[in-house]
């Protein structure tokens, strides 16, 4: 019965490809481990963030790979061996078999592990990949901040999907300032990057300056500077960034991760664009 909710949610995609069939497979696996998470009290320790959170909870139209979280409060000894355990019980429920690689090291600030599938492509039926080839594979990463900026604002969300689950997350201010920090930041330039900077100026998204501005002190070039960070800043700042880009790389980055009906939009995707939007930023 579990693994025939894996496939409604599945034909609930309407996928027209091997790789939406990909991605909607993946995303229903992060789902299933969010669910998880919830039921073993790990959102009492800490908030979704990132790109998956803005789909899952936001409506953003493009899948994204990972799940990322960050502590409320730092804690360097912090444990995600127990939340796994939790994880795997869940996924074994819906007819997984999955292989967790906890990769977190105990002087780490990031604790990471890897969650790798490959039996749910030979109980699941699929329209573009046949059930005689390759399995498919499911390849997810989790990462825990355990060194968190201060200053987040939170909000809770509810998913109903595969049972009603509780979540806590960062609000969409704090999303946004995270998203500022890795495009500022980042030692390469990702298109979905900038995919999610015109959902948030699309949106009005209003940035929480108290995080991004501990965040920039806290990694990347501003580190252990003390930065007076507001709409002027950051709006000076990306633009100096947006000049030196290479818009037809960072495309090609992010056409894979948007449905086709995007990809037009796509060659509209110039310095121009994104300067236009940075005067959007509030």
């Amino acid at each position: 019965m579990s693994v025939q909710m894996i496939q409604e949610r599945l034909r609930s995609y309407a996928c027209g490809s091997v790789q939406e069939e990909d991605h909607a497979i993946r995303e229903i696996t992060q789902e299933v481990i969010l669910a998880a998470l919830s039921r073993t009290g790990f959102f009492g320790h800490a908030l979704f963030q990132g790109g998956t959170c803005l789909r899952v909870f936001h409506g953003l139209n493009r899948f994204s790979e990972d799940l990322d979280f960050i502590l409320n409060d730092p804690d360097p000894g912090f444990d995600l061996g127990p939340f796994l355990n939790g994880i795997v019980t869940e996924l074994h429920a819906f007819g997984y078999r999955p292989e967790i690689n906890d990769r977190s090291s105990s002087d780490s600030t990031v604790k990471k592990a890897f969650i790798k599938d490959d039996s749910l492509g030979k109980l699941v039926q699929f329209s573009y990949t046949a059930r005689t080839g390759p399995a498919k594979k499911i390849r997810i990463k989790i990462e825990v901040d355990v060194n968190p900026p201060a200053g987040t604002g939170t909000e809770l969300h509810y998913l109903d999907f595969p049972f009603v689950a509780s979540v806590a997350v960062q609000d969409p201010p704090s999303l946004f300032a995270g998203k500022i920090h890795a495009l500022l930041c980042r030692r390469y330039d990702k298109g979905r990057d900038w995919y999610d900077f015109l959902w948030y100026t699309a949106h009005r998204t209003r940035v929480n300056y108290v995080f991004l501005s501990s965040a920039l002190m806290q990694l990347g070039p501003w580190k252990g500077d003390t930065l007076r960070c507001d709409t002027e800043w950051v709006g000076r700042e990306l633009s100096k960034k947006i000049k030196q880009i290479d818009w037809g790389a960072i495309v090609a980055d992010v056409r894979d991760f948007v449905p086709i009906s995007e990809h037009r939009s796509l060659e509209l995707w110039s310095s121009e664009l994104f300067l236009a939007q940075v005067l959007k930023i509030r």
